[in-house]
């Protein structure tokens, strides 16, 4: 049975694909505050359940936040000044090289530091995407499914900052090598720097098999 609410619907859809418990511990007990998608050059969308081919996902997207209806400052509401909340954005592959045979879990793809939501005057413009203030701390690398490894679940967790907040310098966060990208926890990445899990999306990408 369909769920009218979208945010019970993006829990339904992580527990139905096992992104919870297998990125998102069960222990959490997460609700999603923020709705939000990737949009990329090619002007595909990045969200829930939709399947993407690498095509469409080469260059690094754009981060578009969903207008809430409840007010909610983590959600942008009009009683927040503009720029008040800053978010950093992970992508992570739990299938690394295989879902069926996860070695590298989880591979780090994307990690951005320093997001900001759009003014609530952006509503009325049409413009929902999300400011950069920082270069990326993990640079954007896109999905490269194994030939023969069948589908992976791309999944982006968006966190609120703590004010202040700034990645250190020697955060293992800014290793770009392939080698320096596997076997990563974007939840426990969260949980060493404060940071407050507030959304959840992803999409499917299926390998090309040889």
């Amino acid at each position: 049975m369909a769920t009218a609410d979208p945010l019970s619907a993006i829990v339904e859809a992580l527990k139905r694909e096992q992104i919870i418990p297998e990125i998102i511990p069960e222990s959490a007990n997460f609700f999603p505050s923020v709705l939000f998608s990737v949009i990329y050059p090619t002007g595909k969308e990045g969200i829930l359940t939709v399947e993407l081919t690498r095509e469409d996902t080469l260059d690094e997207p754009e981060v578009n936040f969903t207008p809430m209806v409840a007010s909610d400052e983590s959600a942008g509401d009009s009683t927040s000044s503009e720029g008040s909340t800053s978010y950093t954005l992970v992508m992570t592959d739990p299938d690394a090289p295989s879902r069926a045979n996860p070695t590298s879990k989880e591979f780090r793809h994307w990690v951005i530091t320093g997001l900001k939501s759009p003014a609530q005057t952006a509503n009325k413009t049409g413009s929902l995407t999300a400011l950069k203030t920082k270069p990326s701390a993990t640079p954007y690398r896109p999905p490269g499914p194994p030939p023969g490894s069948g589908l992976h679940r791309y999944t982006f967790l968006l966190f609120q900052e703590p004010s202040g907040f700034s990645l250190p310098t020697d955060a293992k966060e800014f290793g770009a090598e392939v080698p320096d990208r596997r076997h990563w926890s974007a939840y426990k990445f969260g949980e060493q720097y404060g940071l407050k899990l507030v959304g959840a999306n992803y999409f499917i990408v299926r390998s090309v098999d040889e």
